[in-house]
Order: C-alpha cells, then structure tokens, then sequence
C-alpha cells in the first residue's frame, strides 16, 4: 500500500511503501472489540468497598423480644434488612485485569491499523520534533491536518519535548509505534503517523512473535 508522505507545513513530500500485512488487512471487528474491553478492563481500579453484616458497627443484642411483641423478629441491628445494616453480596476490592492471546492482540491492532488506512484518517508526516516543548508550535504544525478532533500522534521513540508541547491539547495523545493502544486508535479521528513510525511499524508487526 502506497501513502503519501505530507511536511509539517502540509505540502506533499512523496510516497511511502505500508505493508499489507499490517496496513492491508480484513478489518476483524470481533477481535478489535475485544482487544478495547480487555483494555478497559485492565485500567479499572477495583476499590469498591461495602460492609457486610459481620463489618457493620453496632450491637449484637435483640433489639426486643423474639415473641409477644406483633412485630417482625429480629436479629441484631446490623440486619441487611435495616437502614444502616450491612450490604448483602457487595462489591470488595478485586482485579478485574485479564490477559489476552498476544496473537489476537497483535491482529486487533493490525485490523485497526487498516481500517484507519481504509478509511483515509491515516496521515503519514515527515519526521519532527518540538525543541521549545511550546504547545503553540505544535498546534501550529497540527492545524494543517486536523481541526479540533480526537487526535492520535503515532512516534518513533518517546520524544519529551514533543510530549510536553502536546500537554495542553486535550484532544491530543501520543504513542509510539511498539505500545499502541486500541481504544485511543479506535476512537481517533484522525490518526497522524511520523515516517520513521511507520517504516517501524510495517517491521515491528510484520515479524511473528514480537511483544
């Protein structure tokens, strides 16, 4: 698959060989939905916390006597059936995180991989950096691609002061090329990929049995 390859300015450079195998693919919904649900899953904290009916404060004394009375038995305060009692099969703190095939992860990311190159929100830019880390010199560089949308910025490596200069685009979101997320390429409107990042990206997913 053949792409253009634009400057920061937005002018046409010249073109750049994607793999099929990575860029090229039947989309596999199924395995994408997955990959996103294992992803959220993973980042749940998992802190809810109730009280059952032996963590309850309160006393374990019969509030009255079990007969004469006309009203319902009772055990103790700390009944589920009584405002204040304790919480009958609430949530406890627990792990909702889970592994998934690395084979099937792999191919979710390659299906997203295509379907953003078949739905043309694949742009592919010239190597760049910010060396001022100024978030006014990024926007600049990305007002000629995307217009106020969920952005995604595929890097080579982890470039600091590009990070830093995107901090303050909420819109905006970095990756680099060998720790993709699904979720954040799903979701991305436009999906802007820096050259270096994607000739990695055609060899990184290419060879069977990288992480």
């Amino acid at each position: 698959m053949e792409k253009k390859v634009y400057s920061i300015d937005g002018k046409e450079l010249r073109t750049i060989e994607l793999d099929d195998a990575v860029f090229g693919l039947p989309v596999n919904e199924d395995v994408i939905y997955y990959a996103i649900t294992n992803e959220l899953a993973n980042m749940r904290v998992g802190t809810a916390c109730t009280k059952g009916r032996a963590e309850v404060n309160g006393s374990n004394a019969k509030p009255y006597k079990q007969k004469g009375t006309g009203r319902a038995r009772r055990g103790d305060k700390k009944s589920p059936l009584l405002v204040g009692g304790g919480t009958i099969f609430g949530p406890k703190p627990r792990d909702y995180s889970y592994a998934m095939p690395k084979k099937a992860k792999r191919l979710a990311m390659k299906s997203i991989l295509s379907k953003t190159a078949q739905d043309d929100r694949l742009v592919v830019i010239e190597d760049f950096t910010v060396e001022t880390g100024k978030t006014k010199d990024l926007a600049k560089i990305l007002q000629a691609f995307v217009q106020d949308e969920r952005t995604v910025l595929i890097l080579k490596d982890n470039d600091p002061m590009l990070k830093r200069a995107g901090k303050n685009i909420p819109t905006l979101s970095f990756l680099t090329y060998n720790r993709l997320r699904a979720h954040d390429l799903f979701y991305g409107r436009k999906v802007l990929m820096l050259e270096s990042a994607a000739k990695n990206l055609s060899s990184f997913y290419a060879v069977e049995g990288a992480e």
